[in-house]
């Protein structure tokens, strides 16, 4: 058994009101659950070294405010962490994901995978259905 099976075998279903909450997705993080944040973990995860703001901020399209607003909410859950470097010429900043951060980023892409992969699953079963009743009406 491959991790995924192994973590979809023993993950619990989420309860509301006593209730089965299948698609409550309670491993879909909110801090990363945005597009800005999304593309600038990502980015990190690949760059562990860390990158300079604008290197940042240009690899995700985003604008000094924007990146600005994103690093200090990651940065609030302690997924990131900044650095002012100083050196030859202007300061700069660094920013780089933490190792906390980084954990938890690919728990929640684990997750996020996982309901794509559910999706998918579900939609195929669906078509294969929807193609076999059709064969039937036919007959």
């Amino acid at each position: 058994m491959n991790s995924t099976n192994a973590r979809k075998a023993n993950k619990k279903p989420a309860r509301t009101n006593g209730r089965e909450a299948p698609y409550a997705y309670e491993g879909l993080q909110r801090i990363f659950h945005e597009r800005g944040r999304l593309a600038v973990c990502t980015c990190l995860v690949a760059h562990p070294e860390g990158m300079s703001f604008t290197d940042l901020q240009d690899a995700c399209a985003l604008t000094d405010g924007n990146l600005s607003r994103h690093l200090t909410a990651l940065a609030e859950m302690g997924v990131v962490a900044t650095t002012r470097e100083t050196g030859h010429g202007r300061p700069t900043t660094i920013c780089r994901i933490t190792n906390t951060g980084r954990t938890r980023f690919l728990a929640y892409i684990d997750e996020l995978e996982s309901v794509v992969r559910e999706v998918q699953e579900k939609a195929q079963t669906q078509s294969g259905d929807s193609r076999s009743s059709a064969r039937l009406a036919t007959t």
